[in-house]
């Protein structure tokens, strides 16, 4: 912030980024080890700025993208069904140009979606504790690459499980602190007349009236757009996405995709009102734009709450939240590295120790990167806000040509690639001259963040690109039968009656019968190039080959159907049924209407950490009892042994 108002001491910060993160290193080392022996499986910124509208379009946002990506899951498994990443399908289909665009698009979303953790991340530590914001950056990441190292991506999902059932408790005693017990807010109501209070004293630009308490937002619809495009980037262009959703289980991100509503609508709408308590950062004057960019309210807010221990409570949240955000894109980026360079360009018949090493350097190394682009982003003044608004300029146009891979037979290899490249060029040049345009010719930081430049840029990168796509496919389609994705990975000895289900008996034959040098195969046979404590020395020697089990056709279509019919569905409510309605009239809402909104917001939240927390335990109790068991055999047996 612009004067020193760090509550915490330095040592505060630095403790809880190594602490913490050689504390979770250790569990993690721990829980590997148990399954390795006993089982057989080897936002609140925008609610700040604009109100209401903010929280809402963060989570709105964010959701939908999920559900979409969701029917993409499902055509994998028809049409790719042992893909380890997106990109070996695009590959095996469309060959190494497609291919290597691609994979600069996933590489560029990694590096951006990295750097905002970083970024935003060690502003918040250096806000609360005063620690050197350089070395947060370089630190921050380094607990989580020992861990993802040693444990690979199950021990990554395991922590991500642990860190976000901590992080939804830490967001339900926020909320309940806020709209029940603290008497700077303590309801509802109370917030709801402090909001209207502060429409009066700080009334919003764009906003109907200045009130935070509407939806006819300029900069809130606007940044609604400019987040369904960035976060359409993140899932479909990040290989965390496919890690995550491709496999049989549910990742622990996709609740997690709930928590900006919660927060944002507790944290972000706090930190508008508590600007008239004396012990406020800063105060009177409050938050700079700048501060507010680097995602700063909410620290302002739970300091200004619950003091020393609620600046240390979000700091634990803070730690959480990151190291769950960076230990994914280490172990998807790492995974990059492996297939989709070293085994497809560089040592296409690789033993899998060497694609081991090659995975191991990458983790290292994209841990390295993270902290040192967060230290030039830092350098230069680019803030996590900032970072988050241009991402979709340039990944947006990533988005089509990368669905229409996986789910259309007939899209044409050189309108996608061609198109994303054009889109994002396209985007580029646009956003620029938005900048110029509307700001006499200066382009710096500043001008650049505009909601029109960054609107305009995103717009273009996504359609520009999906239009081509498109329409390039409809005028000269392929007919692509999916031979070769579906070989990829398959093991040599696999049976006729491990052949997918859905495949006729013809297209066995072809596949049979086809040239093997237009197959794409890696020695891997079906694996993952993640990393194990088994694999790195505690015993190398390695498992047969684990054969998918394909799902029937109509199971898979069923799932396709009903995945449709839910994003879609998500789609035009939540997209279109509430919030335009809402912004065309100008509604401001009542205190009625506020007091429902915040009850949604925490239900939202309790649903989430219900998702999260409960379900797995419940899906996975056939698993922890045999854990149980066999620890207890363990226990009585060396008990026997004594006696």
């Amino acid at each position: 912030m612009a004067k020193s108002t760090a509550i915490l001491s330095q040592g505060v910060g630095y403790g809880v980024v190594l602490g913490l993160g050689l504390f979770f290193t250790a569990v993690m080392i721990g829980i590997t080890k148990l399954q390795t022996r006993y089982t057989k499986f080897k936002s609140s910124a925008k609610a700040y700025s604009v109100g209401l509208c903010g929280p809402y379009a963060y989570a709105a946002g964010a959701t939908v993208q999920v559900l979409l990506f969701s029917m993409n899951a499902a055509k994998i498994k028809v049409n790719a069904p042992r893909a380890q990443t997106f990109l070996e399908v695009i590959r095996a289909r469309w060959g190494n140009v497609a291919h290597i665009i691609f994979t600069c698009y996933a590489l560029i979303t990694s590096l951006l979606v990295s750097s905002m953790l970083v970024t935003g991340g060690a502003a918040v530590v250096t806000d609360l504790t005063g620690a050197n914001q350089y070395a947060i950056s370089m630190i921050i990441s380094l607990p989580v690459a020992v861990y993802t190292l040693v444990g690979g991506l199950r021990s990554s999902l395991l922590a991500d499980y642990i860190h976000t059932c901590a992080l939804f408790a830490i967001i339900l005693t926020f909320q309940f602190t806020v709209y029940a017990t603290s008497d700077k807010i303590g309801s509802p109501s109370r917030m709801y007349d402090l909001l209207v209070q502060a429409g009066k004293d700080w009334p919003v630009e764009g906003n109907k009236d200045g009130s935070y308490l509407t939806f006819q937002s300029s900069s809130g619809m606007i940044f609604m757009v400019i987040n369904l495009i960035g976060n359409f980037g993140t899932v479909f262009c990040d290989q965390v996405a496919p890690l995550q959703h491709t496999g049989s289980g549910r990742s622990p991100a996709d609740p997690l995709r709930l928590v900006p509503l919660g927060m944002a609508a507790t944290m972000g709408l706090s930190a508008v009102v508590l600007k008239y308590d004396p012990s406020y950062p800063n105060y009177p004057a409050g938050l700079s734009p700048s501060e507010v960019a680097a995602g700063l309210p909410a620290a302002a807010a739970a300091q200004v709450l619950l003091k020393e221990g609620g600046a240390a409570t979000l700091l634990i949240l803070l730690f959480l939240a990151v190291t769950s955000s960076a230990a994914a894109e280490l172990c998807a980026t790492s995974t990059i590295f492996a297939n989709d360079i070293w085994l497809a360009y560089i040592r296409p018949h690789a033993s899998e120790k060497e694609v081991l090493r090659v995975d191991h350097a990458a983790i290292i190394g994209w841990a390295l990167v993270m902290g040192v682009a967060g230290c030039i982003f830092t350098a230069i003044g680019l803030s996590m806000g900032w970072l988050y608004m241009f991402m979709g300029v340039v990944i947006g146009a990533g988005v089509v040509p990368i669905a229409l891979a996986i789910m259309w037979s007939r899209a044409n290899r050189y309108a996608c690639a061609g198109g994303a490249v054009f889109g994002t060029s396209s985007a580029l040049v646009g956003w620029l001259v938005a900048t110029a345009t509307l700001n006499n010719g200066t382009i710096n930081l500043e001008t650049t963040l505009q909601d029109y430049p960054m609107l305009i840029g995103n717009l273009l990168s996504f359609c520009l690109s999906g239009l081509t796509a498109v329409i390039g496919s409809l005028i000269w389609p392929e007919n692509y039968d999916w031979a070769e994705t579906r070989a990829l990975h398959a093991h040599p000895t696999a049976t006729v009656e491990e052949v997918p289900a859905e495949m006729t008996e013809g297209e066995k034959d072809a596949d049979d019968t086809k040239d093997k040098t237009q197959i794409v195969q890696t020695p891997l046979g079906g694996r993952s190039v993640a990393p194990s404590l088994k694999e790195t020395g505690m015993d190398l020697e390695l498992e047969p080959p684990v054969l998918v089990h394909e799902d029937s056709p109509e199971e898979i279509e069923k799932t396709f159907r009903f995945a449709c019919w839910v994003a879609s569905s998500a789609f035009v409510i939540l997209l279109i049924l509430i919030p335009v309605p809402l912004a065309a009239s100008g509604y401001i809402s009542t205190k009625v209407g506020f007091v429902f909104y915040v009850v949604v917001s925490i239900l939202w939240v309790f649903y989430g950490a219900t998702a999260v927390c409960i379900m797995p335990i419940w899906e996975y109790r056939h698993s922890l009892a045999e854990i149980g068991g066999n620890i207890w055999a363990d226990i009585t047996k060396r008990k026997r042994v004594a006696q």
